[in-house]
């Protein structure tokens, strides 16, 4: 991505501002962020511990700038700083050397770390009357076992029918 004031030079220094509830977010080269004067920080810059410093800052205007060892994956050479400019993780097992940088992300992205997944909906439909019939089955063993056999046969009743709509 390229700086958004000189458009000339990558950018490497992000930082967000939060005002009355507005987010603005800036991409600048590191050049345009000194020549600024907002920022202090060393070379090199890197953005491995940025969303994870990002993430904690909850008060009004703040800006961050951090330092950070650059790890590489070992399967495919990506590093986090190449994922940032990319969008996409080289391979599964970038999701274990990354993943304590990937959660901030993922969470503020999605709302969750945890994968829930989708299920089509005929599927779905499948799967909630599989489990009824899991349930009444259960119920039909105990009214049996209680003797309870006209409660018994409306529960077999009920298994039958939803084992012939599922068929269907």
């Amino acid at each position: 991505m390229l700086c958004q004031f000189c458009q000339k030079r990558i950018a490497t220094v992000h930082f967000t501002q939060v005002v009355n509830g507005n987010k603005v977010e800036m991409y600048l080269c590191e050049q345009c962020a000194k020549e600024k004067g907002q920022f202090s920080f060393g070379s090199p810059f890197g953005f491995n511990d940025f969303f994870p410093a990002i993430m904690e800052l909850n008060q009004g205007p703040s800006y961050s700038a951090v330092k950070s060892n650059v790890q590489v994956c070992e399967k495919c050479g990506m590093s986090y700083e190449e994922f940032q400019r990319v969008g996409k993780l080289g391979c599964s097992n970038c999701y274990t050397l990354f993943g304590e940088l990937l959660k901030p992300l993922l969470k503020r992205l999605h709302g969750n770390t945890q994968h829930s997944g989708k299920v089509p909906e005929n599927v779905s439909r499948n799967i909630n009357t599989s489990k009824e019939i899991e349930a009444l089955q259960e119920l039909l063993n105990k009214a049996v076992q209680r003797e309870e056999y006209e409660k018994a046969a409306e529960i077999r009743d009920k298994i039958r029918a939803l084992e012939r709509d599922k068929g269907k």
